[in-house]
Formats: structure tokens, sequence, C-alpha cells
């Protein structure tokens, strides 16, 4: 949970998440719809997928007890160089280098690391690596976490009371700050779209569900189109075309934004209103509104349902 997102926003979701999962075989065997609702709104999904995957495949094969190797480790799914090293020192006291961002801010001031990021990971990993004790490696994982997080901030480092302040290369130059460098931004694209919310007169609304693979993979939404990129949003007739059925569409003022990591995406939200007797189409459900808070919505299209609702409750009915 604490990879892309802070400790604040994931606390409160961590504590949900282990009360209704407490262990790893309560999780492998939760279908993935209750995997994915209990993940809503920490973003990228691709996490709870994998995690998910890694628990089936820990009881499936590995009679519910991690490999306490990091080849072992590696072979799970979602499991990484840094996830692999981290479990692998803190659990089972392999002298792995587990290398976040902070430990990559850390060293690569110690050795005040030219190369920019991306690019200087294997070194600082290899830099990293060789510094690990023999000892208590797990130990040495977290302080090196917590030095990063507590005193070689990435503004204004506590040089004075770090531990490492004598050998460090970046503090004598007196550019500290600079470091990790980092390789020049790309601009950010803007993508546009549209979503459909559809809602019957006795107030559900209309959902599906996306595939299980990529952005969003496995997460509920309103039927929508195709995000395309683009300088502007497309013509309103240009979106309507790609409504998923025939219904009394009406654009709803506004419109919803969300950034994403590699893009910004800016959604026209359609609302039509209809019968309460209008069948879902296949592959859609209807969802009541008191249970939309326990559906598998990201934020994005949590935003788009909340839209479209606020605009629903103002428009004049237009019920096919």
């Amino acid at each position: 949970m604490l990879q892309q997102t802070t400790v604040t926003a994931v606390q409160p979701f961590y504590a949900r998440f282990l009360a209704r999962f407490p262990d790893v075989d309560s999780l492998a065997s939760a279908p993935t719809e209750a995997v994915m609702q209990a993940w809503a709104g920490l973003g990228y999904y691709s996490r709870a997928r994998n995690l998910h995957a890694c628990a089936r495949t820990v009881v499936a094969e590995h009679g519910g007890r991690f490999p306490a190797t990091l080849e072992g480790l590696l072979a799970l799914p979602g499991v990484g160089p840094y996830t692999a090293a981290a479990v692998g020192a803190i659990a089972f006291d392999l002298p792995a280098a587990a290398v976040d961002g902070n430990v990559e801010r850390v060293i690569s001031r110690i050795y005040r690391v030219e190369e920019p990021l991306p690019g200087a990971k294997p070194r600082i990993r290899a830099l990293t690596q060789a510094l690990v004790p023999a000892r208590r490696p797990g130990d040495f994982a977290q302080a090196m976490m917590d030095l990063g997080a507590m005193i070689c901030t990435p503004r204004r480092p506590a040089c004075g009371v770090c531990p490492w302040m004598a050998p460090c290369a970046a503090r004598a130059a007196g550019d500290a700050e600079s470091f990790p460098r980092k390789a020049v931004k790309k601009a950010v694209p803007s993508r546009f779209g549209a979503a459909f919310v559809c809602v019957r007169a006795d107030g559900a609304v209309l959902l599906r569900t996306r595939p299980p693979e990529g952005l969003l993979g496995g997460m509920d939404e309103p039927p929508g189109g195709a995000w395309r990129e683009s300088d502007a949003m497309p013509a309103g007739t240009e979106l309507l075309a790609e409504a998923p059925f025939h219904a009394p569409w009406r654009l709803a003022p506004g419109g919803v934004r969300h950034v994403f990591t590699h893009f910004r995406l800016e959604l026209a939200v359609f609302v039509a209103i209809v019968a309460p007797d209008f069948a879902a189409p296949a592959g859609m459900r209807w969802v009541r509104r008191a249970d939309l808070a326990g559906s598998a919505l990201p934020n994005v299209m949590r935003k788009a349902v909340a839209h479209g609702l606020a605009f629903a409750g103002d428009a004049e009915p237009g019920v096919e």
C-alpha cells in the first residue's frame, strides 16, 4: 500500500484491509471483487490484483507460508526487487538491499552519484548492497528508510545530526539538496473521454466492471467511451456518439478532472434518467445508491458518478 502512496493516506485503508483479510488464507480465498472494493480509493489498482494473486500463490504452492529466499520471493506475482529485498531482510534476516526512494536519496548523497534517476538505480542498489551487514540486515533496512524519511530529507536535510555526516560527499560539497539527480521530466499529456451516468427513476445507478488487465483493471465504473490523447475536449456530439445505448443523455456542465501518474484525464459526464423497469444491458448491473459506497469505484469514477448524480438531482427527468 505504501508504494506511491503516503503513510497518512494508507493508514485507514491498512486497518480496514487487515480487519477484513487478517491473514494470507483469508485474502487468498476472497473473491476478486471484495479485494478491489477494499482497495477502492487507494489508486494504482494493479497492486491489489498482484497482492491477491500473490496470496493465492502462497497458499496454493507454499502451504500458506512465504518463501524464505530472494529467489522464491521474486517468483511470487507482483514481487519485484525492492519488495523481495525488504521482506527478505526484515522477515527472514537475508542480507538484501531494500532500496526505496528514501534510500536512493541517502546513497546518492553519500556517494554523490551524478547519474540521474532512473538510470542510476542499478548503481545505487549495488552501493547499498555493499553496505548491508551480515548481522541484523532487517534493522539496517528499516534504519536506512527512516534516515531518509526523517534526517536526509529532500529539502533542508539535518546533516548536523546524521550518523553518516563525515563520509557524505554531497554534504562536503555543500550540494546535498541537488541529489539524487533527476532526468528532465517530459510534459504530462492530457486525455479526454466521456462517462455515461445512467440513473434509474428509483435512484439506482448503472455500473460495469472494467477488464481485469490495464489501468483501473477490475474496478467498477459507469459505462464510458475511449480516452483519447488530445489538446482539447472533443465536441459533445462526438462524445455522445460513444454512448453505450440509446437513452435521453444530457451533458452535465463542468465535467471531471483527475491526474494519473503519466497523464491528466478530463471526462465529460452525460446523464440519463430512465424508467424503473429499464433493463441493464449485457455486462452492466444496477447498483442502489445506498450500495455505491461499497462498490469498487476508483476515485475518478466516484467523481464522475457524484457529478452525474448531482446533475440528475437538478435536472428535469427525461425518462425512457
